[in-house]
């Protein structure tokens, strides 16, 4: 795995109910429409990032009231696994939770696909455990580098901090095609190395409702995922406070994600392959999406992406569209 080609990575479950989004974004307003003024039609594949489903499945599925007869599948196979489906043009849509890196760049203008980047929203990474685990209110990201880097010998939570329990730490995390497992390896766990990766000693999953699960049923427990997926479960996990070593410990809410101060802090992508665009359906519904993606980034517990950031998503937009 490559370096990541852009710079904007620090910038500062699953679905929920159809009410709760419509709440957010308005109720549909009629069937959309083509150029020709016929009724949309059609299918759109989405894969990728499983934090940025929740955002793709709630924007697909008020799509597709208003426009019945367009058939949206979003999956959630992990960034790198969605951009491997991108480039093998079974999707037309790649959610990311990490900027595209260049060998996936590489595979792509191999492929002949050229795409456009949009962002979607912030996420804010969260470090959560089980609330039975009180002896951890903050953890530092040099903590965080000694349990979760590869070859870690670390398997107590005393082994870390002598005043933390002597219990074991069943430890909880993205699979290795997540762009969250890519993350948290590049920023704390291994940022030294040319391919940075976590031990694999613990429970992986690509499905973040797997990790939520497991720290919950796990009293000892230290897992990582999206903000959004803590936010929908917080009545049984407890998120830390993070200490980068600069900014002391910060607490992940909303005001600290947007205002960049919680160092964990992420934007979060889509990807649209441009030749898809010259179907009316998926035109259509990636305007929606651009043009919604604030509202669904807060409805479903992310953060909406900074100004520049949905200026730059108009800009593109409009290099698409017009």
């Amino acid at each position: 795995m490559s370096k990541k080609t852009s710079t904007t990575r620090r910038l500062g479950a699953a679905v929920l109910m159809l009410g709760l989004i419509g709440a957010a974004c308005g109720e549909a307003n009629g069937t959309s429409t083509g150029a020709s003024g016929d009724a949309l039609s059609g299918s759109i594949t989405i894969d990728g990032s499983s934090t940025v489903f929740p955002i793709a499945q709630a924007a697909a599925e008020d799509f597709q009231i208003e426009n019945p007869d367009v058939k949206i599948s979003v999956g959630f196979a992990g960034t790198g696994g969605g951009f491997e489906a991108f480039c093998a043009g079974d999707t037309q849509i790649s959610n990311a939770s990490r900027a595209i890196e260049d060998d996936e760049v590489a595979c792509l203008e191999d492929a002949g696909i050229e795409f456009t980047e949009f962002h979607t929203g912030v996420d804010g990474l969260a470090i959560v455990t089980n609330p039975a685990t009180d002896w951890v209110d903050c953890i530092t990201f040099d903590q965080l580098k000694a349990i979760y880097a590869p070859g870690s010998n670390v398997t107590k939570w005393s082994d870390v901090d002598p005043e933390w329990s002597d219990t074991d730490i069943k430890l909880y995390g993205p699979d290795p095609d997540s762009g969250t497992y890519d993350y948290l390896a590049e920023e704390v766990a291994d940022p030294d190395a040319d391919e940075p990766a976590t031990r694999d000693d613990m429970t992986q999953s690509a499905d973040d409702n797997v990790l939520v699960q497991g720290v919950q049923g796990d009293q000892a427990s230290l897992g990582y995922f999206g903000f959004a997926y803590y936010q929908e479960n917080v009545d049984g996990l407890k998120a830390l406070q993070v200490d980068d070593g600069e900014s002391g410990c910060v607490e992940p809410t909303a005001e600290t994600v947007l205002a960049n101060e919680y160092p964990l802090s992420r934007p979060l992508f889509f990807y649209v392959a441009n030749d898809a665009m010259d179907s009316p359906e998926i035109a259509a519904f990636v305007e929606y999406w651009v043009s919604n993606a604030a509202d669904y980034a807060t409805a479903v517990g992310y953060v909406q992406a900074p100004e520049e950031a949905a200026s730059a998503n108009t800009e593109a937009l409009a290099g698409l569209t017009g």
